[in-house]
């Protein structure tokens, strides 16, 4: 949600803010805009896309070494050049961009307007140049660090001076930044993507320190007391090559594609070389934590909290642990009940989802050990829990997730069997287990087939406006997520319900206008699905049913069939989320959508 990049010492500061920005276009934005300096500042801005910039600017390109540019995801105000950053103060002097929300913006702008500070747009964002401004005494640093001193929410911020040409000011407090080091020039973004062409050497900044960047330096200080601290340099772990498209069209097919190899790097380390035990090394050191919880709360928000949803019946049926899930704005907001012995498993792809870290910090609050679940490391969520796993899906850059929420799904299975087995799980069921999950790669291979046959089905289905999805035990968090999957990137409204409950109000919908993803499972329930389907078809409601060939034995004929491997309940979900993945990309494809990219949507969720 929003993108920050920076740099000074640059050869030419604009080619690289425009090209940092376009790395940072997944995480979603509509306007955009960068300021440079030189023998002054030169600030440009649009209401629309990374390559509108990019025409303006090389319309009259302007040499520079230092700049800062910024993707707006729109909070305050709507979509416009005047609500895009960078934002300037009255006298033009100080420029700024800025990721998060500041709760007490209002207040500020008050007092500064009776000091006769002129507002142009209305963001929250623009307080913060004023402010700087106000307390300005030639001093970057020591005015930057005034001025957010008296923020209230979440940010990260990047500030530059007319005074001061070759100098960033960046400040952090709940929004992450990287600061790239290189020979000669310093570089500044809010992840690593834009870093990677130039450095492996980075430092995360964290909560609450500020940081100077001058032409291959740069100064790290607290904050408050503007002590200089050292930071810790760490290398990149991500190769440049996989943050490319390569063949495909959209990333979010090479994710889709990408998905047998990220199985294997997520069981990479965590089953043993004789494919017999799991055993998760990152977590040996709490090893006697692992086996005391009583109980384990779930928490985290959209496809990471239907992964926690299937989570549970993982941990329930395999480690007999009572498991709870709580959406994570929730679970901060409503003073949940967090018992002595309780583990929180917070899952994020990216870490830095507000809600997740909110929901973080409110279970230390509560004494509860916490484990973090997420696939980008040194994160925010990382560095406050307690314990972490990282997920090892490598770089997913759609917008809609799909490698990283079917690897979230097998680490909570691993992690089942891992509990289970420090309790009651025999050895033989234990290995048993493995076998199984060993094959999931070949059966994910299998369902990749079936492309030509999904895109058929997507086409012949392209004209509905309203679907719905349904499914019982495993496969019901699965239609959950199916049905945010169109959404999300096709822009047509979709539902997923448990089977069961289609007829508690929801069958009054169904007519011959509105398809039904029916998602059918083996054992218990299986009939009772079945039958479901037939009151569909009773209303009109056309049907597309998800099966193995034996579980869709018994369905009548001529209803629309996408054929899903035969294997154990334990892998259907994830196998079944591939193919529904799949149905979503193929029809939003078939309606001309903006499919890495989705409208209003951002990657990273940093702000609550």
């Amino acid at each position: 949600m929003c993108g920050i990049a920076g740099c000074t010492g640059m050869s030419d500061a604009g080619k690289f803010l425009l090209n940092a920005l376009k790395r940072l276009e997944y995480r979603g934005y509509d306007s955009a805009g960068m300021t440079l300096t030189g023998d002054g500042f030169r600030t440009i801005k649009v209401a629309g896309k990374v390559a509108d910039l990019e025409a303006k600017y090389l319309s009259d390109p302007y040499l520079s070494l230092t700049g800062i540019a910024h993707t707006r995801w729109a909070t305050h105000g709507v979509p416009s050049e005047n609500n895009a950053h960078p934002h300037l103060c009255c006298n033009g002097r100080i420029s700024i961009v800025h990721n998060g929300i500041l709760n007490n913006y209002l207040s500020l702008k008050d007092r500064l307007e009776k000091a006769g500070h002129h507002f142009l747009s209305e963001t929250d964002s623009e307080v913060i140049p004023h402010l700087i401004e106000s307390l300005y005494d030639g001093d970057p640093i020591r005015s930057v660090s005034q001025a957010v001193e008296q923020l209230s929410g979440s940010f990260a911020i990047a500030v530059i001076f007319k005074d001061h040409p070759d100098q960033i000011i960046c400040a952090r407090k709940g929004s992450p930044l990287v600061i790239g080091l290189c020979t000669g020039c310093t570089l500044a973004a809010s992840d690593v993507l834009p870093i990677v062409p130039y450095t492996k050497k980075v430092i995360y900044l964290q909560d609450g320190e500020l940081a100077s960047l001058t032409p291959g330096r740069a100064q790290i200080f607290q904050i408050k007391s503007l002590k200089e601290v050292s930071a810790v340099i760490e290398d990149i772990g991500v190769d440049e090559s996989s943050i490319q498209k390569g063949a495909y069209e959209h990333f979010m097919l090479k994710e889709i594609m990408e998905q047998p190899e990220a199985f294997l790097n997520v069981m990479e380390g965590r089953v043993d070389a004789d494919g017999e035990q799991v055993v998760f090394s990152e977590l040996l050191h709490y090893a006697r934590e692992m086996t005391s919880f009583s109980r384990i709360i779930i928490t985290g928000c959209g496809s990471s909290l239907h992964a926690g949803l299937i989570g549970k019946y993982f941990l329930e049926e395999i480690a007999l642990i009572p498991v709870s899930v709580e959406q994570s704005s929730e679970f901060q907001c409503r003073n949940p009940i967090v018992e002595p012995g309780t583990l929180v498993i917070a899952i994020s792809q990216s870490g830095e989802t507000a809600d997740t870290l909110a929901a973080v910090r409110e279970a230390k609050a509560k004494r509860a050990f916490v484990l973090a679940v997420c696939n980008c490391e040194n994160s925010s969520m990382a560095r406050a829990a307690d314990a972490v796993s990282y997920l090892h899906a490598g770089p997913e850059q759609s917008v809609a997730s799909t490698k990283a929420y079917t690897c979230q799904v097998l680490f909570l299975l691993l992690f089942a069997i891992s509990l289970g087995r420090s309790r009651h799980l025999s050895i033989d069921r234990e290995r048993e287990l493995v076998q199984t999950i060993k094959k999931l790669p070949l059966f994910c291979k299998e369902m990749l087939a079936a492309v030509p046959q999904i895109r058929e089905l997507a086409g012949k289905y392209s004209y509905a406006r309203d679907f719905f999805y349904i499914g019982r035990g495993y496969l019901y968090p699965t239609a959950l997520e199916g049905a945010l999957k169109l959404k999300e990137i096709s822009y047509i409204h979709a539902e997923g319900y448990h089977a069961a409950e289609l007829k508690h109000g929801p069958i009054a919908l169904l007519d011959a206008s509105t398809p039904v993803i029916a998602l059918i499972g083996k054992g218990v329930g299986q009939e009772k699905t079945i039958g479901t389907i037939q009151e569909c078809l009773a209303r009109h409601a056309p049907v597309v049913a998800l099966a193995s060939e034996t579980s869709g034995e018994k369905l009548s004929p001529g209803i629309d069939r996408i054929i899903i491997p035969e294997c154990s309940p334990l892998l259907n979900s994830v196998i079944t989320a591939v193919a529904l993945q799949l149905f979503a990309y193929y029809f939003a494809k078939e309606k001309g959508c903006s499919i890495d990219q989705p409208r209003n949507l951002a990657k990273s969720v940093t702000v609550e």
